[in-house]
C-alpha cells in the first residue's frame, strides 16, 4: 500500500517538473530573441541600490511599474536600468493613463537585452447604476505587444480625456485643501509633476510634505487625499466595463490592479469578467493576498502580480522585480497574451495596407526597437513592410501565429 502511494507521489512530482520544464522553455523562447546585452558604462548605472546578482536561468517579469511620465520618481531609462540590476528580464511599464514613456524604455532596454511590454494603468469608475458622483475608483492594467495597440486613436482618445480630467481634479483638490487651511499653489504641483505630466494625488501629496503640512506621503493620503479624505475629488474616468472592452478591442490583455484596495471586490470582479477581463493581481512582494486567489479562481481569471514600483525610496515600497511569478503562471500569461497580440499585429498591418504612408509607418513603429527609418516609400517598398515591422517589434517568434500572407498580398499591390 505504501509503495503505491510512493509511486503516485513520484509520478505526480515528475509530471509537475516536466510541466515546469516545458513552461520554462516556452517563456525563454519568447524572451531570448532580444539581442544580447551590452555592458553598461559607469554613467549608466543607477546607484539607488547595490548591484544584486542574477541567478543563472531566472526569467523574472515585472508587470506593474511607473516612471516620471505619471507619478513615478524615475525616468523610463533609470527604471529600466534599475530593473536590469534587479534581474528583471521583461518589464511592463504601466504609467497612469499614458504610454508616453514606452519609446524611451524600449530604447534603454535594448542595451541590456531586456524586453519591454508596452502597458498602461487606466483609471476607471465602477458604478453599476451609473449614478453621477457615485461608484468606486478602479484601475485596469493593459498589456500590449511590441506592435502596440490596434485602433490606437481610440485608446489615445480615452487616455487624453482621462488626463484632461486629472487637471480639473487636481485643481478641485487644491481648492478643498485651501478650504481646510492647507493651501498649495498650482505652480508647486505642476513643478513636481513635470512638463506635460497630468498631476495626480501623489504629486499633491509630495507638495503637502514639502510645505510641511504632513510628515510623509502616507500621512498626506490618510489625512487629506485618500478615497474618503476631505480633499479627495474625482476626475473624468470612464466606466470600468468600458475600459476593459476597449482594451480587448485594441488588442490588449486586461488585468485588474490591486483589487485588495476595493470596497466591493467580488461584485466588481464579476462585472469586469463579464466585460472581458483576462486576469487580476493576486501576488505582492509579501506573497499571495488572502482571499483574492480564490476570487480569481471563482471567475476564471489568470493570477498575476507586480511590485507597483514608483521609486519613492521608502521602506514601505516594494522594489521593482520583487514579485516572483511562477514560471507556469508566466507561460499561461504569454500564451493568452500572444494570441491577442498576434491578432492585433495582423489588424495593424492590414490597416496599413489600406493606407500605406510614412506617417502611418512611424505610428506603427513608435513602440518598436527601430524607431528611425529613412527612404521609406510605400509605393516601392510596400511588399517589405511586414518584415520591417516584425524586425522592429521583435516578433519573429510570433510569425507562425499570424496569417501574414493576406497582408503581403495586399501590400504587393503597392510595389507594382
Amino acid at each position: 500500500m505504501g509503495n503505491k502511494k510512493s509511486k503516485r507521489s513520484r509520478s505526480k512530482k515528475n509530471k509537475t517538473n516536466a510541466d515546469q520544464a516545458l513552461a520554462l522553455d516556452y517563456v525563454r523562447a519568447w524572451v531570448l530573441p532580444v539581442p544580447p546585452p551590452l555592458k553598461p558604462s559607469a554613467a549608466d548605472v543607477d546607484d539607488f541600490l547595490p548591484v544584486q546578482a542574477t541567478r543563472r536561468g531566472d526569467v523574472l517579469f515585472e508587470l506593474h511599474s511607473h516612471s516620471n511620465h505619471s507619478d513615478g520618481f524615475l525616468s523610463p531609462s533609470a527604471l529600466v536600468e534599475r530593473a536590469h540590476r534587479n534581474g528583471v528580464k521583461v518589464l511592463a511599464l504601466t504609467d497612469h493613463d499614458t504610454m508616453a514613456g514606452i519609446p524611451e524604455a524600449v530604447s534603454a532596454a535594448s542595451k541590456f537585452g531586456m524586453r519591454i511590454i508596452p502597458g498602461v494603468e487606466i483609471s476607471a469608475l465602477y458604478n453599476p447604476r451609473e449614478v453621477a458622483g457615485a461608484g468606486e475608483t478602479v484601475h485596469i492594467l493593459a498589456y500590449y505587444g511590441m506592435c502596440g495597440p490596434s485602433r490606437c486613436d481610440e485608446l489615445d482618445g480615452m487616455l487624453l480625456n482621462i488626463r484632461d480630467g486629472r487637471y480639473l481634479r487636481a485643481k478641485n483638490m487644491l481648492e478643498k485643501l485651501t478650504t481646510l487651511k492647507v493651501p498649495i499653489k498650482w505652480e508647486h504641483v505642476n513643478k513636481i509633476a513635470g512638463d506635460g505630466v497630468a498631476p495626480g494625488r501623489l504629486h499633491i501629496a509630495r507638495a503637502l510634505v514639502e510645505m510641511g503640512y504632513v510628515e510623509n506621503l502616507r500621512q498626506a493620503f490618510n489625512k487629506y487625499l485618500g478615497d474618503d479624505g476631505p480633499a479627495y475629488a474625482r476626475g473624468s474616468e470612464p466606466f470600468a466595463e468600458t475600459v476593459v472592452q476597449l482594451i480587448s478591442r485594441t488588442g490588449g490583455f486586461s488585468a485588474l490592479a490591486h483589487p485588495w484596495s476595493l470596497k466591493n471586490p467580488d461584485a466588481i470582479i464579476r462585472s469586469l469578467k463579464g466585460a472581458g477581463l483576462n486576469g487580476m493581481e493576486v501576488y505582492r512582494s509579501d506573497g499571495e493576498v488572502n482571499g483574492f486567489s480564490e476570487l480569481a479562481e471563482k471567475y476564471g481569471l489568470l493570477k498575476l502580480g507586480g511590485s507597483d514600483f514608483h521609486g519613492r525610496g521608502g521602506k514601505d515600497e516594494s522594489d521593482v522585480g520583487t514579485v516572483k511569478l511562477a514560471i507556469t503562471t508566466l507561460c499561461c500569461f504569454l500564451k493568452m497574451a500572444r494570441s491577442i497580440w498576434s491578432s492585433a499585429m495582423k489588424d495593424i498591418l492590414l490597416k496599413f495596407a489600406e493606407e500605406p504612408s510614412a506617417a502611418n509607418l512611424g505610428n506603427m513603429l513608435k513602440f518598436g526597437r527601430l524607431t528611425k527609418f529613412a527612404g521609406f516609400s510605400p509605393i516601392n517598398n510596400g511588399i517589405h513592410v511586414v518584415d520591417f515591422c516584425l524586425s522592429s517589434w521583435s516578433s519573429n517568434d510570433d510569425i507562425e501565429d499570424v496569417e501574414l500572407e493576406e497582408v503581403r498580398l495586399k501590400l504587393a499591390h503597392y510595389a507594382e
